[in-house]
């Protein structure tokens, strides 16, 4: 796929991830957007991020800007350490796509860039580099600070729980072992790779899950996150994998939203739960979110149905303050639902206490965007009723992004291309696990 820019960062193939091209958008970046006190650069595990992180170093230091190299380290944790040092960030990492991809992540001292930055990096690109040299440093020191946040809020709470870490190659996974062990849990580490796993924690394939269930014996949960730490993927028990947006709705709770952002495409049941003064909708990606939030104000939360969270007001933990943090961020929701999961019993019965809403989420791979585009407008144009029919009839539609049908019984499709992969996406809600699954399958009528 050619390079693709907007609000989620720069992605593309790593053959057209070339130095000029990265230098070029760091130039813009650096150029038309606040800097503050420097640039911090982090990266994921990918085998091209050492390369690319170079690239954006370079040009950066060309540019007359002072570089804080944090080598390999969670998003989250390469975004807190930047904004508490008033910095720019920008993040080398492809997410969750396969590993002959990758991408960059850009971040103004106060957190993701919004739509107006996007707009301005784009104008700025083309600019000559400025021919000047700025100092570099470099700091391990960020992860550790994102996973002790939570121990300086909530203590010990996780004592006696026993908990998988699915490792794979996930930059965060040492953090993630780090901070459950420091709130008391017995960690078993599983499934470390030096090969490179494109996790996707909103479309789960069915042998990862059939992984988990064997992993499951023994232990209260098996948590894990993408490739760059910003998504959380938390299993209970039995190894059955709790929905994104189920685990946003617990977190919120957990921590005493008021207000609750979230995207079209999270599950009705924050609607249902009657614990939150406001639920507010808006389009997919963290930057409509983090926008809705900032209008908000108050003790207002954001996720998004990948289960990545953003904490919006100084939360307050049995030990102590948890600090505002405006960026995507996974291991609040991991440490929030294991700390509910011990509270109820067991995750399953957390998960219990939520309205029956249930979600599937599944994809179209290798689609490419004007393929999307043209299928997304076929069926905006009349094709949806007839797409439907066997299911039900569309009682109510939204279209705030892509479109999201819901039927006569109650049952919710969510059709729309994906904002930065060439994907279809299909989520599906309904009543019961088993009508969810079984709705996700209008997918086969898409191909």
């Amino acid at each position: 796929m050619a390079p693709k820019f907007g609000t989620s960062g720069l992605r593309g193939l790593v053959t057209e991830l070339t130095p000029a091209l990265v230098a070029d958008y760091t130039r813009s970046f650096l150029a038309t957007c606040p800097v503050g006190s420097g640039l911090w650069v982090g990266r994921d595990l990918r085998e091209s991020s050492p390369r690319l992180a170079e690239d954006v170093i370079a040009a950066a230091r060309g540019e007359g800007v002072a570089v804080t190299d944090c080598g390999a380290v969670p998003t989250p944790a390469l975004a807190m350490a930047a904004m508490a040092a008033g910095a720019a960030a920008i993040m080398v990492t492809g997410s969750h796509i396969p590993a002959d991809r990758n991408g960059l992540k850009f971040y103004v001292p106060e957190g993701e860039i919004t739509k107006r930055d996007e707009a301005a990096i784009l104008a700025g690109l083309g600019r000559a580099p400025a021919g000047q040299e700025a100092a570099r440093r470099a700091t391990m020191q960020a992860t550790g600070d994102w996973a002790a946040r939570y121990r300086g809020a909530f203590g010990r709470a996780l004592d006696g729980m026993k908990v998988g870490v699915w490792a794979h190659s996930a930059v965060s996974r040492d953090g993630v072992v780090a901070c459950l062990e420091a709130l008391g849990a017995r960690v078993a580490v599983l499934g470390q790779s030096d090969v490179f796993v494109p996790v996707d924690t909103e479309a789960v394939p069915d042998d990862v899950r059939a992984q988990f269930r064997g992993w499951a014996e023994g232990l209260d949960a098996i948590v894990s996150t993408d490739g760059d730490g910003d998504r959380p993927l938390v299993a209970d028990a039995a190894g059955r994998i709790v929905p994104g947006d189920v685990l946003g709705q617990i977190t919120a709770a957990l921590v005493g939203a008021e207000v609750v952002v979230t995207t079209v495409s999270a599950n009705t049941g924050v609607d249902l739960s009657g614990r939150f003064g406001r639920v507010l909708r808006t389009r997919i990606g963290s930057p409509f979110v983090i926008a809705a939030m900032e209008e908000a104000g108050g003790r207002v939360v954001g996720y998004e149905p990948n289960g990545g969270f953003l904490l919006g007001f100084e939360a307050e933990g049995p030990e102590g303050a948890l600090p505002r943090l405006m960026t995507r961020d996974s291991l609040l929701p991991i440490v929030a639902a294991l700390i509910e999961a011990k509270r109820a019993g067991s995750l399953a019965a957390r998960v219990g206490q939520e309205p029956a809403r249930f979600t599937v989420t599944d994809r179209l791979e290798h689609v490419p965007v004007e393929a999307s585009q043209a299928l997304l407008a076929d069926l905006a144009n009349g094709g949806l009723e007839g797409f439907v029919a066997p299911f039900g009839a569309v009682a109510a539609l939204d279209r705030t992004d892509g479109l999201r049908a819901t039927l006569a019984d109650g049952r919710i499709v969510h059709l729309r291309p994906s904002g930065n992969a060439p994907e279809f996406r299909v989520y599906a809600e309904a009543g019961t696990a088993e009508a969810a699954q079984a709705f996700a399958q209008v997918k086969a009528r898409l191909g």
